[in-house]
């Protein structure tokens, strides 16, 4: 049970600081080109990223015998002039499904009230902290089951959904529709089917989620975003990107955003172009710290990436000639060409900002697949980013659709195609949040920042 002064302080410390912060352009940008999000307090050490899982460990085939003869298994002397046949190989298990989803609801996943909305939801949680929280389920479940865990399941989903009650041990479909809810709530795939992820979350306590929605609200605080008919988010936790029109979502995609080692940044700009076929330039840290390693143990490999080094007069040097172990080899600019090699892909979405990041395309695309979506640098790669371009370019002139863009990347050449309307755009970390109707959902905390006054930042 949650301390009541603590409790207290964390929804009194979210509140504060909505009432009280300033604007973020009052903090030394200008108002007409809102700034980033400020880092508010210290974020704890971010957590070590997850280990890569085992690779599959399969049964080793012996080669085939030779015609005709003989094969008998380990051990055991084969009759004279009888083959042995092998034995038939295993069938390989089917993959499991992805527990992750992308939602098909409508409402934005941040709107002008989120942040209140938010804030009264942890205080709800706050109460269900005060009364004991809610019971841990431990076993996986599903329609058929029966006994004290599908009681204790009841019980669990009831303590944040209204609509169920009871005790009863036996599942009904109004249990399968509660999960399913549930697993609405928490971005994962609707199978009514308590088991993986979705036992995981239902057994996370109620004192945590009360955290990451005061957390997440306290965050929300500083944000100084102007709303519009049009509008970009990012909510990093969701890896999903929601174009926004008229309040209501007019396109949502899986994103890739940055990973426990180089967060995405919360924060605010404006939209301004869409770049085709865009070159990259190599940011220093990547050049420290990965390409230089590299070519001091592989010197050709810049040249398979297609990527040249550049000198102060911008002039091509042969890469060889630098001293890849002295830092002066930060002083050269290191530039991919754009193709379809280039780490960018062939889009890259523009909105100056700070931190220097932007959203982009991807050469990678079976990444998305992933469940595990905490993979980059820092910048989001979109999923269907060639539709977010077009909607981009709706109201620009010349009214360049998906199909002009892609005759354009066919082209091979170089384009920044202006917005003649600047559309804003927001990163946010939301790992609770309430929408208008008051529904509560939630995201890991994959980047560890989720105390009142966790700062998310590269």
């Amino acid at each position: 049970m949650m301390n009541y002064p603590v409790r207290h302080a964390l929804l009194a410390g979210a509140l504060l600081v909505g009432l009280s912060a300033p604007p973020l352009w009052a903090q030394g940008a200008a108002p007409s080109s809102p700034a980033p999000s400020p880092p508010i307090g210290a974020a704890p050490p971010a957590p070590a990223a997850p280990p890569a899982p085992l690779a599959p460990i399969f049964p080793v085939t012996p080669p085939p015998a030779a015609p005709g003869a003989a094969q008998a298994p380990a051990g055991v002397a084969a009759p004279a002039g009888e083959p042995v046949k092998p034995k038939p190989k295993p069938k390989p298990k089917p993959a499991p499904p992805r527990e992750t989803a992308l939602s098909d609801d409508p409402t934005p996943v941040l709107q002008p009230e989120t942040f209140f909305t938010t804030s009264k939801a942890s205080e709800r949680y706050a109460a269900i902290v005060d009364q004991g929280g809610w019971p841990k389920v431990g076993v996986a479940l599903h329609p058929g089951s029966k006994g004290p865990a599908v009681s204790a399941l009841r019980r669990r989903l009831a303590a944040e959904d209204d609509s169920l009650s009871g005790a009863s041990p036996s599942w009904d479909n109004g249990l399968t529709e509660a999960v399913k809810r549930f697993q609405f709530r928490m971005g994962l795939r609707q199978t009514g089917v308590v088991s993986g992820a979705t036992l995981r979350a239902l057994d996370v306590p109620a004192a945590t989620r009360f955290r990451q929605l005061a957390s997440s609200a306290q965050r929300l605080a500083g944000v100084d975003f102007p709303f519009g008919q049009r509008y970009v988010v990012v909510n990093i936790p969701s890896t999903a990107v929601d174009a926004v029109e008229n309040n209501r979502v007019a396109h949502r995609y899986t994103a890739i955003v940055g990973d426990v080692e180089h967060h995405s940044p919360e924060v605010t700009a404006k939209i301004v172009a869409v770049n085709i076929n865009p070159t990259w330039t190599v940011p220093s840290s990547i050049i420290k710290n990965e390409i230089a390693p590299k070519m001091l143990r592989d010197p050709g490999y810049l040249s398979r990436a297609k990527i040249r080094v550049l000198d102060n007069h911008g002039d091509e040097i042969d890469p060889r000639s630098v001293n890849w172990s002295s830092e002066r080899a930060l002083n050269y600019t290191l530039r991919q060409d754009s193709g379809a090699h280039n780490s960018l892909g062939s889009i890259r979405i523009s909105m100056p900002n700070p931190y220097s990041v932007y959203m982009h395309d991807t050469p990678s695309k079976n990444l998305f697949a992933s469940d595990y979506r905490f993979l980059s640098h820092g910048c989001v790669r979109v999923q269907g980013v060639y539709d977010l371009a077009a909607w981009l370019l709706e109201d620009s002139p010349g009214h360049l659709d998906k199909s002009g863009i892609m005759s354009k990347i066919a082209s091979g050449e170089r384009e920044e195609v202006k917005l003649s309307h600047a559309v804003p755009v927001v990163w946010v970390y939301m790992t609770g949040w309430a929408s208008a109707d008051g529904t509560v959902h939630f995201r890991d905390d994959v980047y560890g920042v989720d105390e009142v006054g966790g700062e998310v930042s590269r």
